[in-house]
C-alpha cells in the first residue's frame, strides 16, 4: 500500500517511477550487516517500512491525544468533585458583598455573598445548628469565624457561598474572659504523683512548704484530656489524649468542681505536659537572639535557654522575694498550714504563693544581666530548651528547697488563660 501511494507521489510529480529510481540507484544502494550492497528493490522496501514506521507514529500520536482528551472529560467531574465544598477559617477583609476567609487548610479565599446566601451566627463552642440564629451580612466583621458552604453549580474564578456559619469574635474574646475566670475559680495545677487508668484516678501535689497538699483528680469518660505537644508550650497546639499518656512527675492544670476543702476535683477538662525545673546563674545573654545560657545548680552543666513570645519573665522584688522564701521554709503542717490559703492576702498575710508570682512585675529578656539567678520552667530537653517560665530575683528562694516547685505551679496555673483560647 506505502509503495503504491509513493508511486503515485511521484507520477503526480511528473517524474516515473523507474526512471526515477534508476537515476537515484546508487543512493539506494547501501552495505549491510555482512558489508554486501543491497539492491535498489531492497531498498524499495525498506523505504516503505520507513513510510509504514511514521505513519504508525502519527496515528499512535493522534491515538495519544485522543485518549487525553477522552481521559479529561472522564476525569471532569472527579476534577470538580474534588475542589472544596465548604471552607473553615476566618475573615481577614469584606469588600462590597465579597469575603476574604483564610482557610485553616490551604490559605486565603475570595467568596462572593449574594443575597440569596443564608448567614447564621452561633456561640462559641456550640455544635447544634438548630440553635443558630440569622444575622444580616453587615453584621460579619474582620476575626470572625466562619464555616462557609460554598455553591457548586457556580463556576469562576470566585466561589459562591450558598450558607455561612459565624461565630463572632467579640462573642469569643467574651468566651475567653468567662472561661480564664473559671480556670481562675474552678482550677487546680500541681505535679502528677501517681496515675491510676482503670479508675481514672490521678493525685496531684500542689503548692509548695506551708502550703503544700495533696490533690485527687477524678476523670470520667466525659473529661477532655489534653496534652502539650513535644518542645510546645502552647494549648492551641495540644492534642486529645488519653490518660495513659499522663506519667509521674508530669504537670497537670485541671478544671472543676472541687470539695470544700479544694483536695478533690471532678475534672471535666485537663492539660498535662513534661516539663523541666532549673535553678541557676546566668552565663551569658543574646538578646538578639532570645536566648540565655544558664549554668543549671543541680547538674552543674550550661543549658542554652530559648525565649519566645509567649514565655513569662518576670522579677520578685527583693521584699517579696525574702518574705516568700520564709514562708516556703515553714515546715507542712506548720502555723499556717492548717487554714487553706487566702487568694486575697500578701505574703504576710497568707497569700498564695502562685498569685504572689503573678504579681510580681514583668521584664524584658533585656532587663537580665550575667550574673542573675533564676528560677526556670521549660520544655523537657537537656541542653537546649525552650522557656515557660522564667523568674529573676529568685537568690533567696534558692536556699529553700520547697521552692524549686513553685514555678511548677504557677506555670501551670497561668494555662488558664491559654486555656481559654
Amino acid at each position: 500500500m506505502f509503495y503504491h501511494r509513493f508511486k503515485g507521489y511521484l507520477s503526480n510529480q511528473g517524474i516515473l517511477f523507474n526512471n526515477h529510481l534508476n537515476l537515484l540507484a546508487h543512493w539506494f544502494v547501501y552495505t549491510n550487516t555482512n558489508n554486501i550492497p543491497t539492491s535498489g528493490n531492497s531498498e524499495i522496501w525498506r523505504v516503505e517500512i520507513w513510510l509504514m514506521r511514521n505513519e504508525m507514529k502519527v496515528r499512535v500520536q493522534v491515538s495519544m491525544v485522543h485518549v487525553a482528551l477522552l481521559l479529561l472529560l472522564v476525569a471532569a467531574p472527579q476534577l470538580r468533585a474534588q475542589a472544596p465544598a465548604r471552607l473553615l477559617g476566618t475573615i481577614t477583609a469584606i469588600n462590597g458583598d465579597t469575603i476574604s476567609v483564610k482557610a485553616d487548610a490551604d490559605g486565603d479565599h475570595q467568596v462572593q455573598v449574594p443575597s440569596t446566601a443564608t448567614i447564621k451566627r452561633i456561640a462559641p463552642g456550640q455544635k447544634d445548628l438548630s440553635a443558630a440564629e440569622m444575622m444580616p451580612f453587615n453584621d460579619l466583621a474582620t476575626g470572625d469565624r466562619v464555616l462557609v458552604k460554598l455553591d457548586k453549580s457556580v463556576s469562576g474564578p470566585v466561589a459562591q457561598a450558598l450558607q455561612i456559619v459565624a461565630v463572632k469574635q467579640a462573642d469569643v474574646v467574651l468566651k475567653q474572659e468567662k472561661d480564664r475566670e473559671d480556670w481562675q475559680r474552678r482550677g487546680v495545677g500541681g505535679l502528677v504523683k501517681s496515675v491510676d487508668s482503670a479508675s481514672g484516678v490521678i493525685v496531684l501535689t500542689s503548692g509548695s512548704g506551708a502550703t503544700a497538699k495533696t490533690i485527687t483528680v477524678h476523670t470520667a469518660k466525659t473529661t477532655l484530656l489534653k496534652r502539650y505537644a513535644p518542645a510546645s508550650v502552647r494549648f492551641d497546639t495540644a492534642q486529645i489524649a488519653p490518660i495513659e499518656a499522663i506519667h509521674a512527675g508530669d504537670q497537670l492544670r485541671v478544671r472543676g468542681d472541687k470539695n470544700a476543702a479544694g483536695t478533690e476535683i471532678a475534672a471535666e477538662e485537663a492539660i498535662s505536659g513534661s516539663f523541666r525545673n532549673l535553678s541557676g546563674t546566668i552565663v551569658s545573654l543574646d538578646a538578639a537572639g532570645s536566648a540565655l545560657v544558664v549554668k543549671d545548680l543541680a547538674t552543674k552543666k550550661l543549658v542554652t535557654i530559648h525565649i519566645t513570645g509567649d514565655a513569662q519573665i518576670r522579677r520578685l522584688p527583693d521584699m517579696m522575694a525574702r518574705m516568700l522564701a520564709a514562708r516556703l521554709k515553714t515546715p507542712a503542717g506548720g502555723p499556717s498550714a492548717a487554714t487553706p490559703p487566702q487568694n486575697h492576702g500578701g505574703p504576710g498575710n497568707g497569700g498564695d504563693p502562685q498569685q504572689m508570682l503573678s504579681r510580681a512585675p514583668a521584664i524584658q529578656l533585656a532587663d537580665l544581666k550575667k550574673g542573675d539567678a533564676v528560677m526556670v520552667v521549660s520544655t523537657d530537653g537537656t541542653s537546649e530548651v525552650t522557656a515557660i517560665s522564667l523568674l529573676a530575683g529568685v537568690e533567696p528562694l534558692l536556699e529553700a528547697p520547697a521552692a524549686q516547685n513553685l514555678l511548677s505551679n504557677w506555670s501551670m496555673g497561668s494555662s488558664a488563660a491559654e486555656a481559654a483560647q
